[in-house]
C-alpha cells in the first residue's frame, strides 16, 4: 500500500474498479508539517484553481482525483517543493493529511496523472477561460498591461536548440522563449511560448494583440472610437525589443495604444523644460521625477508623445507614447512600473522554478515553420566579426602618428606601418562588401523543411509545462492578494511575502467537528509578535470568505494558537 497508507479498503476498492476516488475525510491531528499552506486554500479557489477543471479535464477511476491532484500540486509550489521528485523526501502521510487522505500519491503515480491532465490538450482552453475571467473580475488590471519575453535556457541533450542571447548570463545559449502578458502589478494573465522566437513585433502583432482585442473587457464601443479620434481600447507597455513605428501604428489602427522606450531619442533636451511631478509606482509611495514632453513624429509620419525622464546624474530616458489621453505622470508611472514584470519573473525563476521543465519529451517541429538560415547567420557572424576588425584598425590608424623628434629611421617606419595599416583596411572593406553582397543574396529565413539534415532540431514538448505553468500562474496571484492582506498590519510591506513561505512551512493542527460543519485550522505562533499579528489579521479576512473545503461540507476556520495548546 505504501508508506503512511491507512484506508486499505478504499485502495482495494480503487484498484478493482469500484471506486471513482476517494472520498476526502479529516481526522484531528496535532503540529502537522506544513499546514499553514491552508491559509492560501480561499485565495487559490478565488483565483480559479478548480474552476472549469470538470470541464476540460477528465481522469480515469483511481484513487486520486482531480480535486486532490489540483490541491496537491498548488499546495506544493506554495511550499517550494519546485518539481514531483521533491516529494520523494517529504512524509506522505503528512501531506496526506492535508488534503482529508491517508496519503498523497508516489512520485510515479503522480507523474502519471500530469500525464494524463496534460495531454488531453485541454490546458490551452483552461487557461484562456481562467485570463478572461481573472479580466473580467478587475477590468482596471487589463487598462494597461505589461509584455515581455522571458528566455528560458535549454540544458538537457535531447535536442539543438536554437540559440538566444540571455541577458541575465550575458551568454548566447540554446533555449526557447516564453511571452508573458502581465497587470500593472505584476499578476499574470497568460503566457504564449515560442520553440523558434520570430520576436517580440511579430509576437505581438500575430498573436497578442488579436486575443487582447477579444479578451479584455470594458473596450469602449465603435461610436464612442469614431466620435473621439484620440480614445484608446487599452495600452501595451514594452521595451526596446518591440520598438517599431510600424507596430505603433499598426496597433494605433485598431486604437490600441502602446508605450516603449525610444531607441533612437537623439539630442538632449534643455534641462529647463524639465518639470518635477509626483509619480506613483504599482504599490510603492510617490516618488519624485523630473519629466518632459514634446510631440514627435516618427519616420512613418506616426506623431506620436515624447516623454523623457531626467535623472540625477543628468542621464535622459526617452519613453514614445500612442496614449493621447493620459497626462505625463501616468506615462510615466505606466512605463518605469516595467520593474514589476522584471520581479515577477525573477521571483517566479527563484522560488517556483518556472525556467525548470516538467519532462523531457520532444516533438517534430512543423515543417512550415520559418527559421533563420544557417548560411545566413554564418556571413552575418562574418561580417560582424570583420566590421568590429575594421573599427579597431581605423583607430589605430587615427592613432598612429609621430611625435617628437623626426629622424629618418622613425619616418621610415612611421610610413611602413603606416602602409601596412592602409592595406589591411582596403583588405577588410573589400572582404566586408564581398560578405554583405554573399549575405543579401543569402535568404534571411527558411523553412524548417529546409533546414540542412545536421541542423534540423526538435522543440520540446510543453504540454506538461504550460499545465504546471497555470497551476503556478494561479498560486502565485494567490499569493499576491494574501501579500496584499498581510501588509496591512506591517510596518515593513517588502517583507510580506516572506512572512507567507514562513506561514506556508508552519505547523498546524486540524481540528474537524463534523456536528457544526467547520474544519479548524489552528497556525502555530510565528517567530515574533508582530508576524502574529500579521498572521491573525490574515485568520480574520480569511475567516470572512466562509470557504468551504472542496469535496466536503466543512467551511474552513482559521486560527493563531499556541504551539504547546491542545485540542
Amino acid at each position: 500500500m505504501g508508506m503512511g497508507a491507512t484506508d486499505t479498503l478504499g485502495r482495494v476498492m480503487a484498484s478493482v474498479g469500484m471506486l471513482a476516488e476517494a472520498p476526502v475525510q479529516f481526522e484531528a491531528a496535532m503540529d502537522v508539517s506544513n499546514g499553514g499552506v491552508l491559509l492560501a486554500l480561499p485565495a487559490l479557489l478565488a483565483n480559479g484553481l478548480l474552476r472549469h477543471t470538470s470541464k476540460h479535464f477528465q481522469l480515469p477511476a483511481g484513487y486520486y482525483g482531480i480535486v486532490s491532484i489540483f490541491l496537491l500540486l498548488a499546495l506544493m509550489a506554495l511550499s517550494r517543493l519546485k518539481h514531483p521528485e521533491a516529494l520523494r523526501y517529504c512524509a506522505p502521510g503528512e501531506w496526506g493529511k492535508l488534503l482529508g487522505l491517508d496519503r498523497i500519491p508516489e512520485v510515479k503515480t503522480l507523474r502519471n496523472k500530469l500525464k494524463i491532465l496534460s495531454e488531453q490538450g485541454r490546458t490551452s482552453e483552461w487557461s484562456a477561460q481562467l485570463c478572461e475571467d481573472w479580466m473580467q473580475a478587475s477590468p482596471q488590471d487589463s487598462s494597461v498591461l505589461y509584455v515581455d519575453g522571458h528566455v528560458r535556457v535549454y540544458h538537457g541533450e535531447q535536442t539543438q536548440l536554437p540559440r538566444h542571447y540571455v541577458a541575465r548570463e550575458r551568454l548566447c545559449l540554446r533555449a526557447t522563449t516564453d511571452y508573458w502578458v502581465n497587470a500593472l502589478g505584476g499578476k499574470p494573465f497568460f503566457v504564449i511560448n515560442e520553440a523558434v522566437d520570430p520576436g517580440l513585433v511579430k509576437v505581438l502583432s500575430k498573436e497578442i494583440v488579436p486575443r487582447l482585442l477579444r479578451d479584455v473587457p470594458g473596450q469602449p464601443s465603435t461610436q464612442q472610437l469614431e466620435e473621439d479620434h484620440l480614445l484608446h481600447r487599452f495600452t501595451l507597455v514594452f521595451d526596446r525589443e518591440g520598438y517599431s513605428p510600424d507596430l505603433m501604428q499598426e496597433c494605433w489602427q485598431k486604437r490600441v495604444a502602446c508605450l516603449t522606450y525610444n531607441k533612437h531619442p537623439g539630442p538632449d533636451w534643455s534641462v529647463e523644460e524639465f518639470i518635477e511631478h509626483n509619480v506613483t509606482v504599482g504599490q510603492a509611495a510617490p516618488t519624485a521625477m523630473m519629466l518632459a514632453e514634446r510631440g514627435v513624429k516618427l519616420s512613418n509620419a506616426l506623431w506620436v508623445r515624447e516623454v523623457r525622464r531626467l535623472s540625477e546624474n543628468a542621464h535622459q530616458t526617452s519613453v514614445l507614447a500612442t496614449d493621447y489621453r493620459s497626462d505625463t505622470t501616468e506615462i510615466g508611472a505606466s512605463m518605469f512600473g516595467r520593474w514589476t514584470q522584471e520581479n515577477f519573473f525573477r521571483y517566479m525563476r527563484q522560488h517556483f522554478s518556472l525556467d525548470r521543465l516538467i519532462d523531457y519529451q520532444t516533438e517534430p517541429l512543423a515543417e512550415t515553420t520559418t527559421v533563420v538560415n544557417p548560411a545566413w547567420r554564418q556571413l552575418d557572424g562574418q561580417v560582424r566579426s570583420k566590421v568590429g576588425l575594421l573599427q579597431r584598425k581605423l583607430s589605430l590608424f587615427a592613432r598612429l602618428q609621430l611625435r617628437g623628434d623626426i629622424e629618418p629611421s622613425r619616418v621610415e617606419r612611421f610610413e611602413r606601418d603606416k602602409a601596412e595599416l592602409h592595406q589591411q583596411i582596403h583588405d577588410l572593406q573589400a572582404d566586408i562588401a564581398e560578405l554583405k553582397l554573399r549575405r543579401k543574396a543569402t535568404p534571411h529565413h527558411i523553412t524548417a523543411a529546409q533546414l540542412p539534415e545536421d541542423q534540423r532540431f526538435r522543440r520540446l514538448n510543453t504540454k506538461s509545462k504550460d499545465f504546471i505553468d497555470t497551476i503556478k500562474m494561479i498560486t502565485y496571484r494567490a499569493e499576491t492578494a494574501m501579500a496584499l492582506i498581510v501588509r496591512e498590519h506591517m510596518s515593513r510591506l517588502d517583507d510580506a511575502r516572506a512572512q507567507l513561505r514562513e506561514v506556508y512551512t508552519t505547523e498546524a493542527d486540524l481540528m474537524p467537528d463534523l456536528l457544526a460543519g467547520t474544519l479548524t485550522i489552528r497556525i502555530h505562533h510565528m517567530a515574533n509578535r508582530a508576524a502574529d499579528t500579521a498572521v491573525e489579521h490574515l485568520c480574520d479576512e480569511l475567516n470572512a470568505t466562509m470557504t468551504i473545503f472542496p469535496g466536503t461540507n466543512l467551511r474552513l476556520v482559521y486560527e493563531l494558537v499556541s504551539s504547546t495548546a491542545t485540542p
